[in-house]
């Protein structure tokens, strides 16, 4: 049970973190219609709101859990620190990755949350409402990204998807690095100890869950 909280806890924390840049990158290509379709405008900035209530909203979660569970969790990430690096490239990359993020919560609240029979009903009903945001998000993502495509030459194109090669490498490394932080909080909050290859289990598949 401590461990799908420790894994639910930091899902809660990988979105909060992760939406610190989407606004950003949302906000900044909003000016393309400024002057344009004010409609498009409208959305873009409904698109603003939703993230800005969803940064609150894990910013809660995070307390609640932490209220309810042992002390010594530990997601040590710097939100601005990491949004600002990924801000460093082309709006084409980070277009680019947040088209990979917003499908991805649709797809994983349907195989893994939507169908978890022993889930927290207010976790479920979060994700839930949260899914349903993120689907008009991931729509206004298919209509920009494309606009930002055909802005770049041939030559650019290929330095963006290097980049988002780079972002997704750098992506992976902060999980690698949490669930060795998930790891080692689980054996210190659990009340029996762990042979060196139950660790080892322990530390793959944990890697592997929040890959």
């Amino acid at each position: 049970m401590i461990l799908s909280q420790i894994q639910g806890r930091t899902y809660a924390n990988m979105f909060g973190f992760v939406e610190r840049f989407i606004i950003a990158k949302i906000l900044e290509i909003s000016r393309n219609h400024w002057l344009g379709v004010q409609i498009a405008l409208e959305a873009l900035n409904r698109f603003c709101d939703d993230e800005l209530k969803h940064q609150e909203l894990f910013r809660r979660i995070e307390k609640m859990m932490a209220e309810g569970m042992p002390a010594g969790y530990n997601f040590p990430w710097d939100f601005n620190q990491v949004a600002a690096a990924v801000l460093e490239k082309s709006t084409w990359t980070v277009m680019a990755l947040i088209l990979e993020i917003e499908p991805f919560t649709q797809e994983h609240y349907k195989q893994s949350i939507e169908p978890e029979e022993k889930l927290s009903d207010l976790y479920r009903d979060i994700f839930l409402f949260h899914w349903k945001e993120e689907a008009h998000h991931a729509y206004l993502d298919e209509l920009e990204w494309p606009l930002e495509d055909r802005k770049l030459t041939p030559l650019e194109r290929e330095r963006a998807i290097n980049e988002v090669i780079e972002l997704v490498g750098a992506v992976d490394g902060i999980l690698q690095a949490q669930s060795q932080n998930a790891v080692e909080y689980f054996l210190r909050v659990s009340n029996r100890s762990f042979g060196s290859q139950e660790i080892d289990r322990l530390k793959a598949g944990l890697l592997q869950a929040y890959r």
